[in-house]
C-alpha cells in the first residue's frame, strides 16, 4: 500500500495483520533507521511479521530521505505525521480507536517518531497531545544532542539540512513536560551512535516530569541490536514491545 507524502509523492506503508480475520488488539507504525540517508521500510517488516502474529496491527512505514525528495529533516518529520495519520484511519477500518495506536522506529526512524509525537508541526514546539497513544524506539538517536561537542553540532546539522543553531530544535530532552504518552525504549549499553548514559538521562527527565519512560537495557549490545541474526536478542525485543503494547493500548 502507499500513502502521500507532503510532497506529494507515493511511499510505501506495508502492512501486517493478525492471522485468521482476527480483530486486532493494538496497532503500531514503524519507521526505519538509516541516518535519513538510507533505509527502507522493509528494514522492520521481520519485526512487524512478528508482532502480527502477536494480535497487533503493524505497520512499516517509508518516509522522503535526504537527497532523495527531503531536503533537509523537516521533510522527514512530516512524512511520518501524515504516515502516522494514514495508519490511523486504516486502524480504524479495523476497529482501533485512537488510543489503541502506538508509533515507533529504529534509530533515525525512532527518532522522527518521538520528534512528530512530543511537538507540533511547524514548531517543534511542545505538543498538547501526542496523536498516538505510546511509542516504542529501538536504539534510539538525538535525545540529547545539547550533550555534543560545538564541532559535531555543525557537522550533524549540515548532515540531516538544517542551520547549525536549529539542531537542537531536535534534542527531544528539550520537549519533557508531563503529559507525553508512554515510551519504551529498547537500548544496547555499547551503542556507539547514542550512548546509554543519554538514553538514561532522557528517561530520567521523563521519570521526573511523571511521565511512563521504560528503558530496557541490553548489555554488551551496539547500535542495531535488534534485528533478526544479530545476537539473541530479536525475540527478547519482539516480546517485550508487544507486552507493552498490550498492556497498554488494548482495543476494548
Amino acid at each position: 500500500m502507499r500513502y502521500e507524502a507532503d510532497d506529494g509523492r507515493d511511499l510505501p506503508l506495508l502492512l501486517f495483520e493478525p492471522g485468521d480475520g482476527a480483530r486486532p488488539r493494538a496497532g503500531i507504525v514503524l519507521f526505519h533507521g538509516g541516518a535519513l540517508r538510507a533505509g527502507s521500510a522493509d528494514g522492520l517488516a521481520p519485526h512487524c511479521r512478528k508482532l502480527a502474529s502477536r494480535g497487533i496491527f503493524a505497520v512499516s512505514a517509508g518516509y522522503r530521505l535526504l537527497d532523495q525528495g527531503a531536503v533537509s529533516i523537516d521533510d522527514c518529520v512530516a512524512d511520518v505525521r501524515r504516515a502516522v495519520e494514514q495508519v490511523r484511519q486504516l486502524a480504524a477500518l479495523r476497529g482501533l480507536a485512537a488510543p489503541q495506536l502506538a508509533s515507533g522506529g529504529s534509530s533515525a526512524g525512532a527518532h522522527l517518531a518521538l520528534v512528530a509525537a512530543m511537538t507540533v508541526p511547524h514548531g517543534p514546539a511542545p505538543a498538547p497531545e501526542a496523536g498516538v497513544a505510546a511509542v516504542v524506539a529501538l536504539n534510539p538517536a538525538g535525545l540529547d544532542l545539547g550533550a555534543l561537542d560545538p564541532a559535531a553540532r555543525r557537522h550533524l546539522a549540515q548532515q540531516v539540512g538544517v542551520a547549525a543553531g536549529r539542531l537542537t530544535d531536535y534534542s527531544l530532552i528539550r520537549y519533557v513536560r508531563p503529559g507525553h504518552p508512554p515510551m519504551l525504549i529498547q537500548h544496547g549499553t555499547r551503542d556507539a551512535i547514542e550512548p546509554i548514559d543519554r538514553v538514561r538521562r532522557f528517561r530520567d527527565a521523563m521519570v521526573r516530569s511523571g511521565n511512563e519512560c521504560r528503558l530496557r537495557e541490553y548489555a554488551r549490545a551496539g547500535h542495531g541490536f535488534h534485528y533478526p541474526g544479530n545476537g539473541a536478542y530479536f525475540n527478547d525485543v519482539i516480546d517485550t514491545t508487544a507486552r507493552f503494547l498490550l498492556d497498554r493500548i488494548t482495543a476494548m
